[in-house]
């Protein structure tokens, strides 16, 4: 059970699989709820997704369930339902994203503690299926992703709905909490991963563009959409991403490469005035040409020392690899990241909260825990039972303890 952290105090029961809930879940226990995740016995339908270690066990599911503990329970059995509605009755918050009707509808659960709050995650409203890579097709984003000339739709490899999603049910549970605290009332928060995508294209205007102007933006490669930004090469071969949102990284970025000459004419010459965002986005292509030489003129570790200290705006692309072996925001240096020892994969780095309170210690970064690995204890911890009522559980197959001899 994690005692450190702004939410000490805070139980919550997870049933969860994939990304958003088990996200919301994580973000929860990083800042110190006790966050119970159980799986059926043997473990759930993400307990083996990829990327896996060179041992076959889940990286995606140590990743997104740091901090947790773990019931394993026989979720397809009576009893086994029945313990997890006693453990949810108990903890009195309840994160899912598994079909909230049955035994895991709100009304079933809150027949057993009325100020139950419960929230529910689906893919759209009316409770059908959707995941991230099918709702992201809708988004209209794949449309307008990728160079000009590419002619078909273009995915992103990072779930991006499921992220937001997943911070949003961590924001939802505590909100709901926070009410309850306040009134003593309970209540279900549902959110659909649809609207989460949705809602997120109309913040960004994308939805009152299309609405009001009636056109969709062309594909437009690297380059940043309402402002000047693009990526160019180095003469190492790496790439670099420049941005200037703002007149002060623009005058930043012109000094540095010392291209005002250029500019000032392409001024004069198409009567224009590059401080303004809109003209420098509609000179984009004239720019990117005047800066691409400087770039491939120099390497790497030049342009990193060129704009040191300068208010340029920009960032190298890395690899996976590049990020945690060159990166010093990806290391030890940084306290979000500790090295820590995980059973059957080994020791690596892995991130705690990115929040930073002032009042409190950042809470040490604790693994995923092994499946069942607090069964005993759980039962025990909410529900009061004894060793031998647990043993008894577990020689019926209705639960599985897994003992660890590593503290998470």
């Amino acid at each position: 059970m994690n005692e450190q952290g702004i939410l000490s105090g805070l139980t919550i029961v997870e049933g969860s699989a994939f990304v958003a809930a088990p996200l919301g879940g994580m973000t929860l226990a990083q800042l110190g709820a006790d966050v119970i995740r159980f799986d059926q016995i043997g473990g759930g339908l993400d307990y083996g997704r990829w990327p896996l270690a060179s041992g076959g066990d889940s990286l995606f599911w140590a990743g997104l369930n740091k901090g947790k503990r773990s019931l394993e329970v026989d979720i397809h059995s009576e009893r086994g339902r029945e313990l997890v509605e006693a453990c949810i009755a108990a903890a009195g918050t309840f994160l899912t994203n598994f079909p909230a009707r049955g035994w895991l509808s709100y009304e079933s659960l809150s027949s057993r503690r009325a100020d139950l709050v419960m929230v529910a995650l689906a893919g759209n409203r009316d409770g059908t299926s959707e995941v991230d890579y099918t709702v992201n097709p809708a988004t209209g984003f794949p449309w307008a992703t990728g160079p000009r000339d590419y002619s078909e739709p273009l995915n992103s490899v990072l779930p991006a709905w499921d992220a937001i999603m997943g911070g949003l049910a961590a924001t939802g549970l505590l909100a709901a909490d926070r009410h309850r605290v306040r009134t003593g009332e309970g209540q279900l928060v549902r959110i659909a991963l649809s609207d989460v995508a949705f809602a997120m294209v109309g913040h960004l205007g994308r939805v009152a563009e299309a609405q009001l102007e009636r056109h969709d933006p062309p594909r437009d490669g690297n380059y940043l959409y309402g402002a000047f930004g693009h990526d160019f090469p180095t003469s190492d071969a790496r790439r670099v991403m420049v941005v200037a949102l703002t007149t002060r990284q623009w005058n930043a970025l012109v000094e540095v490469t010392g291209v005002s000459r250029a500019v000032s004419a392409l001024e004069q010459g198409m009567d224009i005035d590059l401080q303004s965002v809109s003209d420098r986005f509609e000179a984009r292509d004239l720019l990117a040409a005047v800066l691409k030489p400087w770039f491939e003129a120099r390497t790497l570790n030049e342009i990193r020392a060129a704009f040191a200290g300068t208010g340029v705006s920009w960032g190298a692309y890395q690899t996976f690899s590049q990020l945690v072996h060159e990166d010093p925001r990806c290391s030890a240096g940084n306290e979000m990241w500790e090295e820590v020892e995980h059973p059957g994969v080994g020791r690596y780095l892995m991130p705690g909260t990115p929040l930073d309170f002032s009042a409190i210690p950042r809470p040490a970064v604790r693994r995923a825990p092994g499946l069942g690995e607090h069964t005993e204890a759980v039962l025990a911890d909410l529900l009061g039972m004894t060793t031998s009522e647990i043993g008894r559980l577990q020689r019926d197959g209705v639960v599985r303890c897994a003992h660890s001899a590593v503290t998470p």
